[in-house]
């Protein structure tokens, strides 16, 4: 409630006629007029009054208040033109928007944003392959929950939801679910992208991110690989990610590969190298099934450096993981000499004798090269064998490359590429220096190569498997996906196990690791998951690459 008697005497005070600047009253005002003081507490050129409407208590208000005699002095207020504010909150919104996106949707434009800039110009139809999955606005009333104006999962997203495709075993996974056309039109964008990107063509870069499982979880690793659990005191090797420079790969997440082998059979074939790497991939999926107790080896083994065929289940998806030793990827032989005595060969002529338990397997993986390297096979005397032919001198590359076309003619005839995949992992650089693996080599970096100046040369190496390796991939005249991993493992000579290849070593098991170090193999978690994370990769390109193509021929039969 307003105080009318507080407002009455007010009004009584503006009655009075305002004394002038030199502090005289005017001549129409009396002489006892009370005069006020001047400028020190009222303006010389006063704010206008507001404009009210003269009713009242209102206007009595307004009189007593803002009067240029009046002992409240007037505060002056800020009117905004709020369409210049207006404007400017949407310039702001935009450009930053812009700017989080050109810098955090796109990391490997920070070594080649121009060129980044320019290819996206060129290709201004696949823009929505560079944006974040949930920007999209499905205006429309389509999708499983019914209802308009709904935000709707798509492209990459919704892979977890369309991967869900077949839970129960009814209908087929592909296509089942991914029927937005605005998801087929990103995929189709990503894939065009992937497609002219050479994924194994790119750098090391620092991360922030953990590991994909965390070290020492995985009990079925074997304990050479098992770096945190034999001692290794610094894990800064675990922080790095592979970065191609033209495109980015999707991280692998678990679940999601788990849902693309739903129902099928994996299979790992070569060296100890791909042990690493099976080893790598059972510990990653393990990590994401919530009761572990329904992932297992089939025979109950632990340990997997012995001869044989190893399969781990996971009985929640039904699907297989499995690793069979075959350093050669041709059968180890044994001939008998004239005198009755027997002798090791290699026959270059006879595909791996466990190879017809596997030629109905969904996706396989080999690998061959380290092994090549040995003191009998580089030397070549009195080792190949074909027929009943042992070559008293044939050359390694000669060798090698005659082992490699047996292995493909066998792929060629035994196994439907239609239905399975055939990846070859490329070579695995070594890091030993100041000697080899048997004559004291070292690896005792903490950082990887920086350089490329520092880099193994291939030309170098005798013989050189990776070039070996490249000639017999161009030869091929089956598909089959080429991991060509030799570039990133020539820069990390910090992630191998080095000294740390058993837990609680005595003095003398020190002593004797620290002149026999592993350079050769790798610590997990650590490089081959980048391998097992890029294999994902090419399956989920795969994956969507047979969708697209089953829309289309969907959309041709109608």
């Amino acid at each position: 409630m307003i105080d009318h008697q507080f407002l009455l005497q007010l009004q009584l005070l503006n009655s009075e006629t305002p004394p002038m600047e030199d502090g005289t009253s005017s001549s129409s005002s009396s002489s006892s007029s009370p005069t006020l003081p001047t400028s020190k507490y009222i303006p010389k050129r006063p704010f206008p009054p507001l404009k009210v409407p003269s009713n009242g208590v209102a206007s009595d208000l307004k009189k007593a208040l803002f009067s240029p005699t009046s002992l409240i002095i007037r505060t002056p207020t800020f009117r905004p033109n709020y369409r210049s504010l207006y404007f400017a909150c949407l310039f702001t919104t935009v450009f930053l928007f812009c700017t989080v996106l050109f810098l955090f949707a796109n990391p490997h434009l920070h070594h080649s944003s121009s060129q980044w800039f320019k290819n996206m110009l060129a290709r201004r139809p696949q823009l929505p392959a560079y944006l974040p999955d949930f920007i999209f606005y499905d205006a429309g009333g389509g999708g499983e929950g019914g209802g308009g104006g709904k935000y709707k999962i798509s492209a990459a997203k919704s892979n977890e939801t369309e991967l869900e495709g077949n839970r129960n075993g009814k209908g087929s996974e592909l296509g089942k679910i991914g029927g937005n056309d605005r998801g087929r039109l990103k995929d189709k964008a990503w894939l065009e992208i992937m497609s002219r990107c050479d994924i194994y063509d790119g750098k090391w870069v620092k991360n922030d991110l953990a590991p994909l499982y965390e070290r020492g979880s995985c009990s079925f690793m074997d304990e050479s690989f098992n770096c945190h659990r034999n001692g290794r005191p610094e894990y800064a090797f675990e922080r790095y990610r592979w970065q191609p420079h033209h495109c980015n790969t999707p991280r692998l997440k678990g679940r999601k590969m788990l849902r693309l082998l739903r129902g099928k059979r994996m299979v790992y074939v070569g060296d100890s190298m791909n042990r690493n790497m099976w080893e790598s991939l059972v510990c990653l999926l393990r990590n994401s099934v919530k009761d572990k107790s329904r992932v297992f080896e089939a025979s109950g083994r632990t340990d997997f450096k012995k001869e044989g065929a190893y399969s781990f289940l996971f009985l929640d998806y039904n699907c297989s993981i499995e690793y069979i030793r075959s350093a050669f990827l041709v059968q180890e032989w044994e001939t008998t000499l004239a005198n009755g005595s027997k002798k090791e060969t290699l026959r270059l002529d006879l595909p791996e004798s466990s190879y017809d338990t596997i030629k109905d397997a969904d996706v396989l993986v080999f690998n061959t090269g380290n092994w090549w390297t040995h003191e009998k096979t580089s030397e070549g005397k009195g080792y190949y064998q074909e027929g009943d032919n042992v070559h008293e001198k044939l050359e390694v590359e000669e060798a090698f490359a005659k082992a490699m076309a047996t292995w493909a003619r066998w792929i060629e005839a035994n196994v439907d590429l239609n239905k399975t995949h055939v990846f070859f992992r490329g070579y695995s650089f070594p890091h030993f220096s100041k000697g080899e693996w048997n004559t004291g080599g070292r690896c005792d970096d903490k950082e990887p190569i920086e350089d490329e100046k520092e880099l193994l040369s291939a030309h170098e190496m005798k013989p050189s498997i990776p070039l070996m390796l490249d000639r017999a991939m161009e030869g091929l005249k089956i598909p089959v996906y080429y991991q060509n991993v030799s570039l990133m493992t020539n820069y990390r000579k910090d992630a191998h196990p080095s000294l740390f290849r058993k837990p609680n070593m005595t003095e003398d098991e020190k002593n004797y690791f620290a002149t026999h170090q592993d350079c050769s193999h790798w610590c997990l978690p650590g490089v081959p998951d980048t391998w097992n994370e890029l294999l994902f990769a090419q399956l989920l390109m795969i994956y969507k690459q047979r969708r697209l193509q089953q829309h289309q021929e969907q959309q041709a039969h109608l």
